[in-house]
């Protein structure tokens, strides 16, 4: 598979921006030191989200109170919706860090392996997805889109590369292949670029996402929650009305739910932050809007804002990006190979505990010792002595005999090398997709053609990223349109391979009315 293929893009129309400049975020040139100084903007503009709409689940205008106590109503409900959801995620977590053993009764003393042919697997898958990490190339869809289109397929690799996208990428994919799920969040953040703003990606946590239940598309959910836990004291200093707030991990009726960590992570001086997206239908088209809520108290709502008439975000979708591995019905999150393959490690670790305690019971004997038996036990135990007292008459192995060590059930070794097979061939991890031959194959052109005939597992699931990845790169485009409200100058290698400087603003990849 080539590294870094091009995901097209079309330059989909949008309407030019028509809001003042001085009530959105000013931009300025990025990697030029030379930066023409930041409009002034409110500072609710600045770093805050929007507030819900009538006719999609909100009611209108409401006062913050009934803002707090809808907001925990819908909250408290969607999490319901998915606790089963929560509990795999948190119990993956314990088998990806090969932690699923401690739930397993045994013995005092008994072996408790746990093999690392499931991580083996996964390794492998991400892998896979790291030799392939995608790009953006934007295509037009008319003639007069072209120039627009390279100013684009220019400028957004500079972004990818300024959000360490290919680290992104990565945090994704090991995520993914745990849970099932990939989630990136594309974001305008306020702070970047010395205050002037720019895009933010990140790789998200499904257990701090909530959705309407029975929806497969994250975009038709009424209601998107993204609750985040955040440093008190820092928010005390941004928003005087929780200098009372309580610490904790709960809001209200609503906790997140928590892996377990190896380390304790105290909940002392933490807040939860709960970042409210909901759509309104205003003007015959849906609008985003957003509305920040902690310790009961509404900070933001952009609803509100004369800046955000047209929406926090004026593509009108949320800003996240859900890619399921295996996708179920009514659910926008999948399920991955540690649900499919657990079952299967499960039991090559049964077998690996009993083989390893039948061939310590063999190496290590024991015996049987006659209460009243005449043979010293500490003698015959100190394998440093050449000579064992043993007192009276009669015969010593009537005092001590060896317990005798069951042979072991060759069906054992050869079912633990069949359930080892089967988790190589259900996670499409076989030996020649790992550089391995067997069977006698030698000729190079047919390992190279069991190799690419192998790899269709892993270029199935890579081609999903890349639909993952294109959305992203429209969410992207769609906040250049937004945000670029002045020019910014991208440094990039021209086709000669020298530097080349080249401005970009929202005009020039604005939409065009056609027709």
């Amino acid at each position: 598979m080539e590294r870094r293929p091009k995901t097209p893009l079309e330059m989909r129309p949008a309407p030019l921006l028509d809001v003042p400049i001085d009530q959105l975020h000013r931009a300025a040139g990025i990697p030029l030191p030379a930066m023409q100084p930041a409009a002034t903007v409110p500072e609710a503009a600045q770093e805050e989200p929007v507030r819900p709409e009538a006719g999609l689940g909100v009611d209108a205008l409401l006062t913050d109170e009934d803002m707090v106590r809808r907001c925990e109503e819908l909250l408290q409900k969607y999490k319901s919706g998915k606790t089963q959801l929560e509990a795999r995620i948190i119990e993956n977590e314990r088998w990806y860090r090969q932690r699923h053993g401690e739930k397993t009764p045994r013995n005092p003393g008994d072996p408790d392996p746990c093999s690392g042919w499931l991580f083996n697997s996964l390794a492998n898958k991400h892998a896979d997805a790291m030799d392939n990490v995608p790009t953006l190339s934007v295509l037009p869809r008319e003639a007069g889109d072209q120039a627009g289109a390279d100013l684009l397929s220019e400028a957004l690799p500079v972004v990818l590369e300024q959000n360490e996208f290919e680290q992104t990428y990565s945090d994704m994919w090991w995520y993914k292949l745990r849970t099932g799920t990939g989630l990136t969040g594309v974001f305008w953040d306020s702070s970047l670029q010395g205050g002037l703003g720019d895009i933010s990606i990140r790789s998200l946590d499904l257990l701090n996402l909530f959705w309407e239940p029975g929806i497969t598309d994250l975009q038709k959910s009424s209601n998107v929650f993204y609750v985040s836990l955040m440093d008190g004291d820092a928010l005390r200093s941004r928003y005087p009305a929780l200098r009372d707030a309580q610490e904790g991990f709960g809001a209200g009726a609503v906790s997140l739910a928590r892996y377990v960590h190896e380390e304790n992570l105290p909940a002392d001086n933490k807040l939860m932050m709960i970042d409210w997206y909901y759509k309104r239908r205003t003007g015959g088209r849906e609008v985003l809007h957003l509305c920040k809520i902690c310790a009961g108290k509404v900070l933001f709502s952009s609803e509100h804002d004369p800046a955000y008439r047209e929406g926090y975000y004026r593509h009108g979708r949320y800003p996240f990006v859900a890619d399921a591995l295996f996708p179920v019905p009514e659910s926008p999150a999948g399920f991955g190979y540690i649900d499919i393959c657990k079952s299967t490690q499960l039991y090559i670790d049964k077998l690996d505990a009993a083989l390893l305690k039948n061939t310590l019971m063999g190496a290590k004997p024991r015996f049987w010792r006659k209460g009243d038996g005449k043979v010293s036990i500490e003698q015959y135990a100190d394998m440093s002595l050449d000579f064992v007292d043993f007192n009276g008459s009669g015969n010593p192995n009537d005092s001590i005999v060896q317990i005798p060590v069951p042979v072991l059930n060759p069906h054992a070794v050869t079912m633990r090398e069949a359930k080892i097979e089967e988790m190589k061939e259900v996670s499409g991890n076989r030996d020649f997709a790992q550089g391995g031959t067997n069977g006698g194959v030698t000729a190079f052109s047919a390992i190279q053609a069991l190799k690419e005939a192998g790899s269709k597992l892993s270029r199935d699931m890579i081609a999903s990223a890349y639909r993952a990845f294109a959305r992203v790169g429209e969410l992207c485009i769609d906040l250049m349109r937004q945000f670029y409200t002045e020019p910014r100058t991208f440094r990039i290698t021209g086709k000669g391979g020298g530097l080349e400087f080249h401005a970009i603003d929202a005009a020039q990849i604005g939409m065009r009315q056609t027709g």
